[in-house]
């Protein structure tokens, strides 16, 4: 499976879907100009990966930022991981960034994954 490794920037998150080696992270800001377009292909990336998965998958968000349109596509991007048998999410968030945890535990509550909070 092709690998998905994007640079962040400052209004798109750093991303890395690596199904050899393991990785599944999105992290940094996320506030691209248009966030269906930006996200549409780590969509279909994980709809192919749904197909035949490694038998457990930690995806890893490592957030600093992300605008309401974003927040709408990391939605999509966690209702497309619970189609994934033994995925769990690694919510990362800075100690002191209360709205961070709290988007993490909204986004906990609407979809059907275990969560694992840590901060850094």
């Amino acid at each position: 499976m092709e690998i998905i490794n994007l640079e962040g920037t400052e209004d798109t998150p750093k991303i890395i879907l690596d199904k050899s080696n393991g990785i599944f992270e999105i992290s940094g800001r996320s506030l691209p100009e248009d966030s269906a377009e930006f996200f549409n292909p780590i969509l279909e990336w994980l709809e192919s990966y749904s197909e035949d998965p490694n038998d457990k998958t930690d995806f890893v968000f490592k957030l600093e930022y992300f605008n309401t349109a974003s927040s709408k596509l990391i939605l999509d991007v966690l209702s497309a991981l619970e189609d994934i048998d033994n995925t769990t999410i690694h919510w990362y968030f800075h100690e002191d960034d209360e709205d961070m945890e709290e988007a993490g535990e909204e986004f906990s509550e609407l979809v059907e994954l275990p969560f694992e909070f840590k901060t850094y």
